[in-house]
């Protein structure tokens, strides 16, 4: 009952073979055995889970459900649900408890979807391993002593792991793709301004997007249809029309061309997961696709201005956490300064701290224009890149991360170290486009090996039909640790 993917879960209910109630029972019973192993949720309330349940059951039995009323899911702790704690992973935020819904989970709740818990997360998605938070390392469910990739490695780690059908996660630099890939499954990060980011809680505002992590493509797609949509409370939210991202799933992928950006496959890239990727683009070819050489001659440059326009936002956006109004606050102090400096230097971790530093840095006097405004310029020249490199193909193939998912406590103390592995994902956020990893492979070291495809603006039902072609002619997507 507990392994089945999110169509699956909806196909029971649907057909009355289990009810909501039974679902959430089953998965709590799940969840809460693994948590002192996997340490995937930073909230459970059991309460508030079965009374969703039993309301999503009265709703179908009333014939008023929708396809995937009573189906569980997780949300990860950086979208804010009404009456439930929302931390973001830190000790600034451990006793606030969100007054109002995030859009995102206002869609869930209408479609009937059933909260199961919030899913742990690197302090307010700050990181490519989940080490960061403050409540401790999540662990890979694939291998105990492996990281489950970040900032949504909580979210990954429950779907791998079998704790629910799907997750929510977001996506700011990779923080989708790269996890979901360490894992062993799909995640979709959708193009910048189709998920509402209100009531999400921001890192960098510029490049923060919401998503689903889930077993399928298929899933993602059904996933997308209700999380996409325009939000007038969300100054970034685009308007556009409603779509069915699930649309073309069953249209073969005959003339598919596929772009290969040499600058992705070459010195740095590790030769279990280059393996793993060519075997998989041989399935594309067998399925119809073409593979076509492109250049994304900039990406070295994804890297340096990531990380300086991400920390000048982080910087930004983390000022509001004073200790004044909700959040940490200090026990001691002499002086409204000295409350402010007390309760970041104690609420926040040090990852955060030093990107919030980094960013104030670059945006202080003297600095903006030698740093900010030319990573701007270099963001531009990045988005131009790409689409030079659509105009020759339909998608791009490419690594998800240089390795599979290195041993926990391995890049602690060398953060630069643990930046390098965001290459491949970096450039999608900095242009705003569309990206779907999916499982691929093993590596060497039996840890999991993702792929991505990148698309141009609008292009989520493309991606997730050319993955859904992919994953009906193979089973990587069905592999499930041993304990799940």
């Amino acid at each position: 009952m507990t392994t089945h993917t999110l169509k699956h879960t909806a196909e029971l209910l649907a057909t009355g073979k289990t009810s909501a109630v039974e679902l959430a029972t089953a998965y709590l019973a799940k969840i809460e055995a693994s948590q002192p192993t996997l340490n995937a949720f930073i909230t459970i309330d059991r309460d508030k889970t079965l009374a969703m349940a039993r309301d999503a059951d009265a709703l179908r039995a009333a014939g008023h459900a929708g396809a995937l009323t009573g189906v569980p899911m997780v949300h990860k702790d950086i979208f804010c649900a009404e009456g439930w704690r929302t931390t973001c992973g830190s000790k600034m935020l451990d006793n606030f408890v969100s007054p109002y819904d995030a859009g995102v989970v206002e869609r869930c709740k209408a479609a009937g979807l059933v909260t199961l818990g919030r899913a742990n997360m690197d302090e307010f998605a700050m990181g490519s391993s989940n080490e960061n938070s403050a409540y401790g390392p999540v662990k890979n469910p694939w291998d105990l002593t492996a990281v489950p990739g970040g900032s949504s490695g909580g979210s990954a780690a429950v779907v791998a792991a079998r704790l629910a059908p799907v997750a929510t996660a977001t996506d700011t630099g990779g923080s989708i793709r790269q996890p979901a890939g360490f894992c062993g499954v799909t995640g979709l990060k959708p193009t910048y301004g189709i998920v509402s980011r209100y009531g999400m809680v921001a890192y960098a505002s510029s490049l923060d997007q919401g998503g689903p992590i889930a077993q399928t493509a298929e899933d993602c797609a059904l996933m997308l249809n209700v999380m996409a949509g325009f939000d007038e409370r969300d100054s970034t939210s685009l308007d556009v029309a409603k779509e069915d991202y699930s649309r073309d799933l069953a249209k073969p992928l005959a003339g598919l061309r596929i772009g290969l950006p040499k600058e992705y496959f070459g010195a740095g890239l590790a030769s279990d997961v280059a393996a793993a990727i060519e075997a998989a683009l041989a399935e594309y070819k067998k399925l119809g696709a073409e593979v076509v050489e492109i250049s994304l001659p900039r990406t070295e440059l994804a890297i340096p201005a990531y990380y300086v326009i991400a920390p000048a936002e982080a910087s930004s956006n983390l000022s509001r956490f004073d200790g004044v109004r909700y959040g940490h606050r200090a026990s001691e102090y002499d002086d409204l300064i000295d409350m402010y400096e007390k309760s970041r230097a104690e609420g926040f971790g040090w990852e955060t701290k030093r990107r919030i530093l980094t960013g104030t840095y670059v945006l202080s006097h003297g600095y903006y224009d030698a740093y900010y405004l030319k990573a701007q310029k270099v963001r531009r020249l990045l988005a131009e890149d790409f689409q030079k490199g659509l105009a020759q193909c339909d998608v791009i193939a490419a690594p998800v991360a240089p390795t599979t998912a290195w041993t926990i406590g391995a890049k602690g103390d060398d953060p630069v170290a643990m930046y390098l592995e965001d290459i491949y994902t970096l450039g999608v956020n900095l242009a705003g486009l569309p990206g779907i990893a999916h499982p691929v492979g093993f590596g060497s070291n039996g840890r999991p090996v993702g792929m991505q495809l990148i698309g141009n603006y609008f292009a989520e039902a493309k991606l997730c039909q050319a993955a859904h072609q992919f994953q009906l002619a193979t089973d990587w997507h069905t592999r499930a640790p041993q304990e799940a």
